[in-house]
């Protein structure tokens, strides 16, 4: 005669912690990942979908035509798309490092022992608390031709500037105007990166005689390798998809001299009523972000 045993309690117990655990993890995901899924997946699938597709006519009785890659092929023949592309590139490419340069030197500075070390924090900080419409107005008065900046550079003896108004000068001023936000901001990630080094390794770099330079080579920088790359992705990305001050500012103008990607995937779409390019436009543009993004994951992955 055989005897069944009943499931020993205190192996049935953590399996139903386990479910409980796993459960509560559920829960709280599910929000996060339904809305990336509402609000980017499915967006971007439908995106992928469009640029598939050529579109005749307007309005209600438009109506849509499977047209393979000939959506691409336009957009990479249109000369000013190809400017658009390069431009975007040489504007990330420099005000990437810059930005994250300037945060970086600030977050130096402000981890150092400084009279109203919080104070000068704070001040740093606020233009991040200022919507990107407001700072780009507020921009957009200070650099106009009669605005303060001229007024400035009047009382020393230098001309008045264009800024937004010359083909050479309007992408710098964009430039600053991002800039004016993103140090501040990407200041923090840093500080916060150079408050969890721990003094030893200062310490033990002073015992070995090293100069500040040493230091901050063999013993910051390193230490510093992932708030870095969270820093540089962010940036990268936030940068890609600068719109506000473009068409606040300068309207892509003049000479199309402020044209980036993601300016030009909306004029195409609500300008020129070309959904479809648009999408194209987009598509490109995230590629490109997601190549450059990898690329910078693969040159600052720990080694460890």
């Amino acid at each position: 005669m055989t005897t069944v045993t009943a499931p020993d309690a205190s192996t049935a117990r953590p399996g139903r912690r386990r479910a409980r655990g796993l459960g509560t993890i559920l829960v709280f995901l599910a929000p996060a990942v339904l809305a990336i899924l509402l609000l980017r997946i499915v967006p971007f699938v439908g995106a992928v979908r469009s640029t598939l597709f050529t579109r005749e006519g307007v309005g209600l009785l438009a109506e849509e035509r499977f047209s393979g890659l000939a959506n691409y092929v336009t957009l990479f023949s249109d000369e000013l798309f190809r400017e658009t592309l390069v431009r975007t590139l040489v504007f990330n490419l420099v005000l990437n490092p810059l930005q994250i340069a300037l945060a970086m030197l600030v977050a130096l500075l402000l981890t150092q022992r400084l009279p109203a070390r919080g104070l000068w924090r704070t001040a740093v900080f606020i233009p991040c608390t200022i919507p990107l419409v407001g700072s780009s107005i507020a921009w957009g008065v200070a650099l106009r031709p009669d605005g303060p900046a001229n007024g400035i550079l009047s009382a020393l003896g230098i001309g008045p500037q264009p800024f937004f108004t010359s083909p050479s000068q309007a992408l710098v001023s964009i430039m600053v105007v991002a800039s004016w936000v993103g140090i501040g901001y990407w200041m923090l990630f840093l500080i916060a990166g150079l408050n969890d080094i721990g003094e030893e390794f200062y310490e033990a770099a002073a015992l070995d005689g090293a100069g500040r330079w040493r230091t901050f080579w063999s013993i910051t920088l390193p230490m510093m390798r992932r708030p870095l790359l969270f820093v540089l992705v962010a940036d990268t990305v936030a940068n890609f998809v600068l719109f506000v001050p473009v068409q606040l500012l300068t309207n892509g103008g003049p000479e199309n001299s402020t044209t980036l990607l993601m300016f030009d995937a909306y004029r195409r779409t609500y300008t020129y009523s070309t959904p479809n390019l648009g999408a194209t436009s987009t598509v490109v543009l995230t590629l490109i972000m997601l190549l450059i993004v990898a690329v910078q994951f693969r040159l600052l992955r720990d080694r460890d």
